[in-house]
């Protein structure tokens, strides 16, 4: 996130585009409530009539995977009708020309044919965000996968930064993290093409100050690879040891099929986990980890903010935390380790190698915590990135990108369009949440939630079993008969193992950052 959840509350409008908050994120919508209730402006823009959309001002309920062409349709308006920020764009970004070019081909009225959203209601959100400055963008992971999901998060930037909405408090481009410490993960460098604190493997420099950090030599140039080209590469042998550190990938990768026949086909896979899961039964060795609330750490969560976690209780039998098993392995392979506590971990060695955690120390985040970038030991920390548009590159990027559609739509034979997210009770596969006996009481079993229309044209009652079907698996689940859900769509989560949606979901990726298109496939409904 550019900005902080406070600003969530103060904001004077929020654009939500992608984001199923109420449910995904349920204290950061608390917030954006909180704002609606003093007056601000949301604009919910989702396929699904979800919880959020009912707090919203407006709500465009637009087609799956049509955001890039209701987004260029915005900022047609805004320039056509001179509403952008001129002076913020000329002093503060490059790429104008280009971008302009671009959007010039989405008129409202293109807009309205790909995103269903008619070309008034465009022309009426467009208008109303030049009025209402800054104006906050959030989204979530109805942003991020598709395939075409880097290029939906220019776009998001692209929007703010024509409006001039980067760089202040209550304004920014905001994106919730999907899964607790994710931030931090990334953080810490756990992506393949950076070392902690982001700093990329292909700089001579940075390769330099970890060889010598980490007492080795010849760190590798070129990125490693992204989890779709880790799964096939145990297919073919380019993979020969897989180590799970976390993840329960049986159930959370799209098309499970594959994922299982990928797992089963590794020469050696270790597990390291709170808990047995579907995944683990493919597993060599399982290392049993300690909890977080087993365990003193860190967590950084979506505003950048590093917070401390205590030990609550005892981990139970031999399990131990992260560091120790990986410490453990190392030795066991010739290095030795210095730091021997989580304070040891961060104090002398990430806030020392990592310039934007520089001046976290143990503490300094008793309280409260600290968002990066926090250079010194005496710097504040920073709310709120790219202060008055100052950008951390100079200039703002402005980047034209074009409307793609789903890599699979419906047809004849797969009319439907299913789209998945996650549900308000469970986390997850319920690796935890679904030891809680409360809480499975409340959601016990997956639904496929569908509209009344379609409802009524296949002869289906509400709360009945049908068959969910795509080209790729099937699943029987309750029929869930809601108003969220538009006409010709199929929501699903992923939570419970039998009816898990990514039975059914397509393993296609972005070709960039390689998330997988979770957010629509085509699929058919079957009355039992």
């Amino acid at each position: 996130m550019t900005n902080s959840f406070q600003d969530f509350a103060k904001a004077k409008l929020i654009l939500a585009i992608g984001t199923n908050m109420t449910e995904a994120h349920p204290v950061s919508s608390s917030f954006v409530k909180n704002a609606v209730q003093n007056g601000a402006d949301l604009i919910v823009v989702d396929p699904r009539r979800t919880g959020l959309a009912e707090h919203a001002t407006m709500h465009l309920p637009i087609k799956v995977g049509s955001d890039i062409a209701l987004l260029n349709s915005l900022m047609h308006v805004l320039i056509t009708e001179d509403l952008y920020d001129k002076e913020y764009v000329k002093s503060c970004c490059v790429g104008f020309d280009e971008l302009k070019a671009k959007v010039m081909e989405y008129p409202p009225e293109r807009g309205a044919e790909i995103s269903g959203i008619d070309a008034e209601t465009i022309r009426k959100v467009a208008r109303r965000l030049a009025e209402v400055r800054p104006g906050m963008l959030a989204y979530t992971l109805g942003i991020t996968e598709h395939t075409c999901g880097m290029n939906n998060v220019l776009s998001c930037a692209n929007l703010q930064m024509l409006l001039g909405n980067v760089g202040f408090d209550c304004g920014g481009v905001n994106p919730l993290r999907g899964q607790n410490n994710v931030q931090g993960a990334c953080d810490m460098g756990a992506l393949p093409n950076v070392f902690p604190g982001y700093q990329q493997v292909a700089d001579a420099k940075a390769r330099a100050k970890f060889e010598a950090a980490w007492g080795v030599k010849n760190l590798p140039e070129k990125p490693g690879l992204m989890m779709p080209q880790m799964m096939d590469g145990l297919l073919d042998g380019k993979v020969k040891a897989f180590y799970i550190f976390g993840e329960n990938l049986a159930n959370t990768e799209p098309d499970i099929r594959h994922v299982e026949h990928c797992l089963d086909s590794a020469e050696f896979l270790v597990c390291n986990d709170l808990f047995e899961t579907e995944t683990t039964r493919f597993a060599d060795v399982i290392l049993p980890a300690a909890g977080w609330s087993e365990n003193d750490g860190t967590f950084a969560n979506s505003e950048r903010r590093v917070n401390r976690v205590r030990t609550v209780s005892k981990a139970p039998g031999v399990s131990m935390p992260n560091w120790w098993i990986f410490k453990e392995i190392a030795a066991r392979m010739g290095h030795k380790w210095e730091s021997s506590s989580a304070r040891e971990l961060w104090d002398n060695e990430i806030s020392v190698l990592a310039p934007a955690l520089g001046g976290i120390k143990y503490d300094r985040i008793e309280g409260d915590g600290l968002q990066w970038p926090c250079p010194t030991e005496t710097h504040p920390g920073t709310p709120t990135l790219h202060r008055d548009g100052k950008f951390t590159c100079g200039l703002g990027n402005l980047v034209p990108v074009d409307w793609t559609p789903p890599a699979e739509v419906p047809d004849a034979e797969y009319p439907f369009v299913l789209s998945t997210g996650r549900r308000l009770y469970h986390y997850h596969t319920r690796t935890q949440t679904g030891r809680s006996a409360g809480i499975n009481e409340i959601l016990g079993e997956e639904t496929a939630d569908i509209s009344a229309a379609d409802a009524k044209a296949l002869g289906i009652e509400h709360g009945e079993m049908i068959k969910v079907k795509s080209r790729r698996g099937e699943v029987t689940v309750k029929e869930n008969i809601t108003e969220q859900v538009p006409p010709g769509m199929v929501w699903m989560a992923f939570h419970f193992r039998e009816g898990c949606a990514n039975w059914l979901t397509n393993p296609v990726f972005d070709p960039v950052t390689k998330t997988a298109e979770y957010k629509a496939c085509a699929v058919q409904l079957a009355k039992l």
